[in-house]
């Protein structure tokens, strides 16, 4: 027989694999990746880097649907940085199972780090001292990835019973329209922005 005229493995179909076996539970194993792509565990092996190397595979494959436009710096450095946040939430929102994994494993993918570099640029050209950036990034992340988790969880998280009366938390829970989510991010962004401008204005002193 001669060869297939598409490889039977490579990197972009382990990538699509294990992603899609981390939607449907959270994880991933190499053999579980060999089985369903029909290969030894052994040959796996032979294109990835480990379970880590597969690991940044998929930080590189969720992060590439973050718009990289977002940080032109043709744009005022704020307007950038939120247009970045919204985007960065709506790439891993597609794939929220995949935060937890993602985010206990030091970060090594060049084209991650790119993105970040292109960050830390914008708020040192905005004229934020190199102290105050990643604090800022981190929190900013922070609220990204726990918004991008809440977008997958039912739109009712508190089931009030009569066994724990809660008439102040029940008049508010009925206050709020749908979107939730959405509400409480852009609460939460109007908020670090405030504090990110105060910043760049009125460096805190370390």
């Amino acid at each position: 027989m001669g060869r297939p005229r598409t490889p039977l493995l490579d990197r972009e179909r382990i990538t699509t694999t294990a992603l899609q076996l981390v939607d449907e539970q959270g994880d991933f194993s190499v053999p579980q990746i060999a089985k369903r792509l029909g290969v030894q565990t052994g040959s796996v092996y032979h294109h990835v880097d480990g379970r880590d190397g597969i690991i940044e595979l998929l930080r590189e494959r969720v992060a590439s649907a973050i718009d990289p436009k977002t940080l032109d710096a043709a744009a005022p450095w704020d307007t950038a940085l939120e247009a970045w946040a919204r985007s960065y939430r709506a790439a891993f929102a597609a794939h929220p199972r995949a935060i937890p994994l993602l985010m206990t494993s030091p970060v090594r993918a060049p084209r991650v780090l790119e993105q970040y570099e292109r960050a830390v640029t914008l708020l040192l050209e905005a004229g934020f001292a190199p102290r105050a950036v990643m604090p800022l990034l981190i929190a900013l992340e922070n609220l990204i990835l726990g918004s991008a988790l809440d977008l997958a969880a039912p739109e009712t998280m508190w089931e009030l019973t009569d066994d724990a009366p809660t008439p102040h938390l029940a008049e508010a829970l009925a206050a709020v329209p749908e979107g939730r989510a959405d509400q409480a991010f852009e609460v939460g962004l109007r908020g670090l922005m405030t504090q990110a401008r105060t910043e760049r204005e009125h460096p805190t002193q370390a």
